[in-house]
């Protein structure tokens, strides 16, 4: 049994009475200083770890300032104050252990968009494609791309001046912000546009600070003005955050968001933006070009670039090798051919844009014309991509090329910490050689990919910081990285920001860095603003990379054995691919109903891992204690869970928070899938629940819904009795109590009875051996999962019906335990046991040689992935999604035209579905089309249903909430077409919520071939 684990809640010091003086204040917002928040906010997407007091999230402006007055007041004056925005900075930005302000939970609104002057006002929460979805009707958009513009808020990305591919065209984003409303550390209120002279002398014979800022900056700006240009280099990515270079306009005005734009917070507290925005280009292709060596990509990249070319991006063999394995590649692979023997070992991205279609004709004949010529040597070949979808897939593929770079097995991963230098472009190529001379000599490996055309490549050496003998490499290898990058003319930070890498700041500087000081005292005098970064105001120390504590220190604790036997858990890298804002995108639903960090892969890995770190430090190692759990006596394990769940000294365990981000995952398994790292959180919380609750007792649905695999056969008998109680009111009340709600009727016949009146016969190996060869080789054996086929039998019947309509035999097998249900609830020791025999009994029936097609994709895949995660269990027998068998039918060659139907038809696939088997809604359409049928696929993000998640009472809200914010719209706007969903718990949200029944495919292509077969007789 695992102990109880205790952080410190104490509050500190100068936290004292804070949260209680800001509601008197008028605070609207949230405030937590509990341990779960503040270990979810101690990371992002760096090598390093500092624990925050307490994190704020104001719902407005006001809020804003009502935190910074109380922050003034003497007993407070202490307290630290750091902004924080999509929380994946890679040099610790937002890190802190003073008091984070969080504006992406409610301060995400789009306030204005005016199409005719091209002027957005949004709040700093706003992500940045949530905005270009709202310009996309107006046929505008905010320029600076970004690998993480799916979340990063618009608020962190001027913060850190953010930009990435394509910025030599687009700039970045201080090119595009008009205004800025901040909030400084004295609590004023001030929106800084830029001044002409006139307006500027108003500004600076104010008495109060703003008058202080604008007469120290002008005072620099003309002073020093020479000295500046001497100084800051003169790249496309020139050194951000406190920009004296371009304090005066080209236009002459004086602009003071060349200094608030990358100065990460250290200023004043950004609250709203008004931002430029430009038309989105007519046409665009990819040209994509593969070469055997990663230095001739980068030699080529010179050249491309003068061609007119919006942008050029390089990967190397690493990163692509790591792609080939992502979700991604399905849809891309056809772009990156292999070249027989000799492998690809880098690839240049060229992107075009134009007009219209004959001048972007025009554009790619000249990129493939320059290839055709000298460049012909280097380069293996191309291929070009117009089509939208397939543009925005490849740059989907490089934008996850930062996340990817930790899907590495082993404790020795890709870091970020000298990533984002910047050269002139025409010194690149030997600057990375340099780089890479410079890496290969410390036994490293990496991988590299970036902005060729801006002189930006990323770089990820690979560490293993729980390693001492590690750990003096990042000062090592950045103080080289230091020198090499002065040495060709670059900065270290060219897109990333400065963060903790700070203490380098005076170096690149120079004699400048006390007028950046001076800038500081006229905003911050009290060094309140994420102290220690980018400046102080007087003779404080900048942060050292080597000072600040590192994740590594953390996991030496934990130990790399555990790490490795928690599912990624503690290997999450912070890139925040989980926080996706997008409604439709399946990762992460929890997160996207509730706006909290902490119900997110990124935040239950970060609350695993430190669970794992507590047990440590007490000696407890949690695989030998779910091994004890095995063989403990229930009914004294009963006793004694009885005792913990009493005993008012466990009300501050820390599991019990961990538990809590636990409960509200819908193991959707979209993690497992989509995440970049691989965390897959339905893994490693089913190991949790199972140690939490041989601890705790469990509530009363948990045992209900574990067992239902078992039961629905005895309930199936008295099916009547069964569906009076869940129609009921009477009836529904009594579930509630227990715990569940919404729950489904039975059908009349499940399907085993309705398969027997068919004449279907249940599958044992004996009787297909005993099969003659030329009709074996036409048996198909149907896997029916407990729910489909008590709850919604219609699908397996029309599987039956399908194969028949094909000339095939159809078997389907005996009732059979899958037990997704036991290991999505932590019961882990019957879900093996379940586990081994229902695979035993696969593995005769696989042995005879004929398919196995089961027919709910969620129960399916747990064949290919639960029980893959269990020792000794055989796993070699593969169970087919109904597609994937469709798929190999040789007869469905032969339909095309037969059945052609004007209806259309739509399909909403299962998200687990979407994400662990990424290439199953293609196959649907192929066999669609096979059928003469055309099918669209519709982009939703999860039904809220998720198995038995949207069945317990206590996540129903988050349920129905995640059905509105995708899958209502396309249920409702499919009234005049054919709309169908693969998985069962998505068809039964449908019915409870619209009343509607949607069709399994497997029913329209029954109807489809009884249609032909009726036309033929």
């Amino acid at each position: 049994m695992i102990p109880r684990l205790q952080t410190s809640d104490a509050p500190r010091a100068d936290t004292a009475g804070f949260f209680e003086r800001l509601v008197e204040a008028g605070f609207s917002g949230d405030a937590d200083a509990g341990a779960a928040t503040r270990t979810v906010f101690s990371t992002d997407n760096s090598i390093y770890q500092m624990e925050p007091s307490a994190v704020v999230f104001p719902k407005d402006v006001e809020d804003i300032k009502i935190l910074m007055r109380v922050l003034s007041e003497t007993r407070f004056e202490t307290m630290q104050v750091v902004a924080r925005g999509g929380g994946t900075g890679t040099n610790g930005q937002s890190l802190t252990t003073g008091l984070v302000v969080d504006c992406s939970r409610h301060m995400n609104r789009i306030l204005e968009i005016d199409p005719a002057r091209r002027i957005a006002r949004v709040e700093a929460g706003v992500v940045k494609d949530q905005l270009n979805v709202a310009l996309r009707e107006h046929g505008l958009f905010f320029a600076p791309e970004l690998s993480t513009s799916n979340r990063a808020t618009i608020g962190g990305m001027v913060s850190t001046d953010a930009c990435g591919q394509g910025s030599c065209l687009y700039g970045k984003t201080s090119n595009h912000v008009l205004g800025l409303r901040v909030i400084l550390s004295d609590a004023t209120d001030w929106w800084s546009h830029p001044l002409d002279d006139a307006s500027l002398a108003e500004v600076m014979a104010r008495t109060d600070r703003i008058g202080q800022i604008h007469r120290t900056i002008d005072r620099i700006a003309r002073d020093d003005g020479a000295r500046i240009a001497e100084v800051f280099p003169r790249l496309n990515r020139y050194m951000t955050g406190y920009d004296l270079a371009h304090i005066r306009r080209d236009d002459g005005r004086f602009d003071l968001n060349a200094i608030l734009c990358g100065s990460e917070g250290t200023l004043a507290v950004i609250a709203e933006i008004e931002l430029n925005l430009l038309p989105i280009p007519e046409h665009s292709a990819l040209v994509n070009i593969r070469y055997a060596d990663f230095n001739a990509a980068l030699e080529d990249a010179r050249r491309l670039t003068e061609l007119n070319v919006a942008s050029v991006e390089t990967i190397d063999e690493k990163v692509l090798g790591l792609a080939k394995g992502d979700i991604v590649w399905s849809g891309i692979a056809r772009f990156f051919p292999d070249d027989g023997e000799h492998s690809t070992n880098g690839i240049n991205i060229v992107e075009v844009l134009a007009d219209n279609p004959a001048e972007l004709r025009l554009k790619v004949e000249a990129v493939t014309s320059a290839l055709q010529g000298e460049a012909e040597i280097r380069s293996k070949g191309h291929t070009i991509a117009s089509a939208a979808a397939d543009i925005e897939s490849i740059w989907n593929m490089r934008k996850r090329a930062v996340g990817l770079l930790g899907n590495v097995d082993g404790p020795v991963r890709p870091v970020a910490f000298v990533e984002d230098t910047a050269v002139p472009p025409a010194n690149l190529a030997a600057y990375i050689r340099e780089f890479r001379a410079l890496l290969d000599g410390a036994g490293l490996s990496y991988g590299m990919f970036g902005h060729v055309d801006a002189g930006v490549l990323h770089v990820r050496p690979a560490l293993d910081l729980t390693r001492k003998d590690h750990v003096p490499l990042i000062r090592e290898i950045t103080d080289a990285v230091v020198a090499l990058t002065r040495k060709h003319g670059g900065v270290l930070w060219g897109e990333h920001g400065k963060g903790v890498r700070s203490e380098y700041v005076p170096e690149f500087f120079g004699d400048l860095y006390p007028r950046l000081q001076e800038i500081k005292r006229a905003f911050d005098p009290a060094n309140r603003l994420n102290p220690g970064k980018i400046a102080t105001p007087d003779n404080e120390p900048l942060m050292k990379i080597d000072d600040v504590p590192l994740r590594g220190s953390v996991d030496r604790e934990i130990g790399n054995s555990i790490r490795a036997a928690f599912d990624n858990a503690a290997y999450c890298n912070g890139n925040g691919a989980c926080f996706d804002f997008d409604a439709t995108s399946p990762m992460c639903p929890s997160y996207k109903a509730t706006r909290n960090r902490i119900y997110s892969p990124k935040g239950r890995a970060a609350l695993m891992r430190e669970w794992l770190r507590l047990l440590a430090e007490r000696g407890v190692d949690p695989r030998r204690e779910a091994e004890r759990l095995g063989k403990s006596g229930k009914a004294l394990g009963f006793v004694r869970r009885t005792f913990n769940t009493l005993n008012p000294a466990n009300r501050s365990d820390f599991s019990h928070e961990v538990r809590e981000a636990m409960d509200t995952c819908l193991a959707c398994k979209a993690c497992a899938g989509q995440c970049p790292v691989k965390v897959s959180v339905p893994a490693f919380r089913s190991k949790f629940l199972n140690l939490y609750y041989g601890r705790y007792l469990r509530p009363l649905k948990d045992p209900l819904v574990a067992s239902i695999e078992s039961t629905l056969p005895l309930m199936a008998r008295f099916g009547s009795l069964y569906n009076l109680l869940v129609c009921s009111s009477p009836g529904r009340a009594v579930m509630r109590l227990a715990g569940l709600t919404a729950l489904p009727g039975l059908a009349s016949s499940p399907l085993p009875r309705l398969a027997a009146r068919m004449g279907v016969e249940i599958a044992r190996p004996d009787r297909i051996e005993s099969l003659p060869p030329d009709q074996r080789e036409r048996v198909v054996i149907f896997v029916p999962d407990a729910f489909t086929a008590h709850f919604d039998p219609s699908v397996g019947v029309a599987a039956i019906e399908v194969a028949r309509l094909l000339d095939l035999i159809p078997f389907i097998t005996p009732p059979l335990t899958n037990g997704k249900a036991l290991h999505v609830h932590g019961y882990l020791d019957r879900f093996r046991k379940a586990a081994l025999k229902t695979s035993g009994e696969l593995q005769r029936l696989a042995a005879t040689g004929v398919p196995l097609v089961g027919l709910d994709p969620s129960m399916t895949l747990a064949f290919r992935s639960e029980y893959r995660e269990l020792n000794g269990v055989n796993t070699s027998t593969h169970v087919l999604l109904p597609q994937e068998w469709l798929a190999d039918v040789s007869k469905l060659k032969d339909m095309a035209g037969v059945t052609r139907s004007g209806r259309q038809f739509r399909l909403l696939p299962h998200c687990t579905e979407r994400t662990n088997a990424p290439s199953s809604s293609m196959q649907w359409k192929t066999i669609f089309n096979a059928f003469g049928m055309d099918l669209q696929i519709a982009n939703t993000g999860c039904c809220g249903m998720a198995g038995t998640f949207g069945h317990e009472v206590r996540n129903r809200d988050i349920s129905e909430k995640l059905y509105g914010m995708s899958w209502s719209a396309e249920v409702a706007r499919s009234e005049d077409m054919v709309t169908m969903a693969t998985g069962y718990s998505c068809r039964s949200q449908v019915k409870e919520v619209d009343r509607r029944r949607l069709p399994h495919p497997l029913e329209t292509l029954s109807d489809a071939l009884k249609t032909m077969r009726r036309k033929v007789e």
